[in-house]
């Protein structure tokens, strides 16, 4: 068992994470109307990897809602509202990166610059252009609980490059993001059209391309529909739905996604989310992976610092990785609100099982962390 951060400071560590003072909103407005945000988060994590034979535990950025810092810029002009938004990570060493050979510290590259983006909004709805979020960016992720802060329904953000082992208790080449996903759609240098909100629908269009990566000259394009509103008694209910296709560069190969989820919550505090899709794929080689994922959660004013979240998940998945594979997955968290120091902290435990030609050992995982927005 290797142990790259003694679990007695951990204690230590999430005290002075959280011990950060609230800052006041970084907004300048000026005198017709407009304003100049300046804003980002830190969001440290603790993460604890079993992987069946060996333990890695060490200190880094969560992918999850990685630390970043941004910049939006709003001008209205008649009945229209110009808005600018300048957004990146700030390259720290990552949940999405670790694993058993090491955590990759390379710093900052340009992959990620998170958002570049202009648009124009008025009573037309609202075109955008420029790096930022593609139509189907979310449809697989709508979740009104609170917990959803560190539990939904993307499983891999603490351990996804991590190798499952075999029987043997030998690295595999299959890593758990490898066996899992919920297809949700990218960012991508694109041009987007969102209509008008209709009674609590709305749609958007996008097509784009990855223009931060050489290695990618694929085309992509997604259409979506979503609904919000709240009811009678305080119920509230949001869902969204989305195709996405991506063209593969230089063949005639092609992927194609359909995803969607829905989430209610109650007066009570109690919610209920759930998410689904399928991935259609014909480039050779290629497997067409499924998955239904659910959550029950609940939240309330338990104590005086903030609001309380815990839930608990299940991920179903078939076929990842190759046909007839199978993946399960569940997870528990608690999220505790501070308001005065407008911080979020968080303990998840996430267990994954893996099933193909062999049956992998469980990969298990341990994330205590705080998220520190300014």
């Amino acid at each position: 068992m290797t142990q790259n951060l003694k679990l007695s400071s951990i204690a230590a560590i999430l005290t002075a994470t959280t011990a950060i003072p609230a800052a006041a909103e970084l907004k300048y407005e000026n005198n017709s109307g407009g304003y100049v945000l300046f804003y980002g988060q830190l969001n440290p994590a603790i993460v604890s990897v079993d992987d069946g034979e060996e333990t890695e535990t060490r200190l880094l950025d969560n992918d999850l809602s990685n630390s970043r810092v941004g910049l939006r810029l709003m001008q209205p002009y008649g009945s229209n509202e110009f808005m600018f938004r300048f957004e990146t990570g700030l390259g720290l060493p990552s949940t999405g990166t670790a694993n058993q050979n090491g955590t990759n510290t390379n710093g900052w590259t340009r992959e990620d610059i998170r958002h570049v983006d202009f648009s124009l909004k008025g009573g037309y709805g609202k075109f955008s252009a420029g790096q930022g979020s593609m139509a189907s960016d979310g449809a697989a992720e709508v979740d009104l609980s609170y917990v959803g802060t560190a539990l939904y329904s993307f499983t891999n953000d603490e351990n996804g490059a991590f190798f499952y082992r075999d029987p043997n208790g030998m690295l595999s080449t299959i890593t758990v993001g490898d066996s899992s996903s919920n297809f949700d759609g990218a960012r991508r240098g694109r041009i987007r059209y969102d209509t008008a909100d209709f009674n609590g629908f709305s749609a958007a269009i996008a097509y784009g391309q990855n223009i931060l990566s050489s290695s990618d000259d694929d085309d992509y394009y997604d259409i979506a529909v979503s609904y919000k509103n709240t009811f009678a008694g305080g119920v509230e209910f949001a869902a969204s739905v989305a195709y996405a296709v991506r063209d593969f560069d230089g063949s005639s190969g092609e992927r194609k996604d359909t995803i969607g989820s829905a989430s209610v919550l109650l007066p009570s505090g109690f919610s209920f989310t759930a998410a689904l899709g399928s991935r259609d794929d014909t480039a050779a080689g290629a497997s067409d992976p499924n998955y239904w994922y659910t959550k029950l959660a609940y939240e309330g004013d338990w104590v005086s610092w903030g609001k309380t979240g815990v839930g608990v998940d299940y991920f179903d998945g078939s076929d990842f990785e190759n046909d007839g594979s199978s993946t399960k997955s569940w997870g528990i968290a608690v999220v505790q609100r501070f308001d005065s120091i407008n911080t979020d902290a968080y303990l998840k435990y996430r267990n994954h099982d893996f099933d193909d030609t062999v049956d992998f050992d469980q990969n298990e995982a341990w994330v205590l962390g705080a998220r520190w927005r300014f």
